[in-house]
């Protein structure tokens, strides 16, 4: 799509329409650009984005998908493509996790297969699917979401399948981003802190009102503190960084890894 003469840059945003991929949405509305974004299962929660941003609703493309099927991801990238002709930046904010707390030992063999099928298979077929169209265009942001540590291979306890396609995912973000870097395409992780509930779709300055003990900078994380990250990696001069993984948690010891 064309604004103005030039190209609109286009992302596509994974689990973009709530939690922290909301955010980013927002983020990368208020710059101009056009999104395609994936909700799983929660459509009335994805349709107020087209609510809250009506002004901007042929900017917006929303699609229904589960990213630990290929398939799914298959019609995502070929929806992008048909209605907006590029692929700018690959936010893969989506991933499943399993909130209860327990051994490998304890864990099924779907729940395993779930876990790196979302996490880490996925940003492997989208990257198939995604970089061929940067690699045209000269310029691609490729974001992947990972956790405290993944970059020192972290054991975590009670989450041993999600950290494992996480870890691979680090080796894999930095791989793509040397193997690409010809091409004007950088690939980051971003690995956030403990933002929890409403949180996740806050703002910095909603935060600053909020005094929390546990952080040692004092207030709680927000999906702003994600987005504005991912807004500074995406940005045409940000070239010079690529293969890094960036914590933001404020200073907390989120995963306390032994315990």
């Amino acid at each position: 799509m064309i604004k103005g003469g030039v190209y609109m840059r286009h992302a596509i945003i994974t689990a973009g329409t709530k939690g922290l991929g909301r955010k980013v949405t927002e983020h990368m509305l208020a710059r101009g650009y056009s999104v395609t974004v994936t909700y799983f299962n929660d459509e009335p929660k994805a349709q107020t984005l087209l609510n809250d941003f009506a002004s901007a609703r042929e900017r917006i493309q929303l699609v229904k998908a589960d990213v630990t099927v290929e398939q799914d991801l298959e019609h995502v990238v070929q929806q992008a493509v048909d209605r907006y002709g590029r692929i700018d930046f690959l936010i893969n904010n989506a991933g499943p996790y399993i909130f209860e707390r327990k051994k490998l030992m304890d864990y099924t063999k779907d729940e395993w297969d779930q876990m790196i099928r979302g996490n880490l298979d996925a940003v492997f077929y989208l990257l198939k699917l995604t970089v061929p169209h940067m690699r045209r265009q000269q310029f691609g942001r490729i974001i992947n979401y990972g956790f405290q540590g993944a970059h020192a291979a972290s054991g975590w306890i009670y989450r041993s399948a999600f950290a494992a396609a996480k870890v691979g995912l680090v080796s894999l973000t930095k791989t793509i981003a040397y193997e690409e870097a010809e091409y004007g395409i950088t690939s980051n992780m971003i690995c956030p802190g403990n933002i929890v509930g409403e949180w996740k779709e806050s703002s910095i300055d909603q935060s600053r009102s909020t005094a929390d003990q546990e952080t040692p900078i004092g207030r709680p994380g927000t999906g702003e503190d994600i987005a504005r990250t991912i807004d500074f990696l995406c940005d045409e001069r940000s070239d010079m960084i690529t293969g890094t993984v960036y914590e933001v948690t404020g200073g907390l010891d989120v995963i306390h890894r032994h315990r």
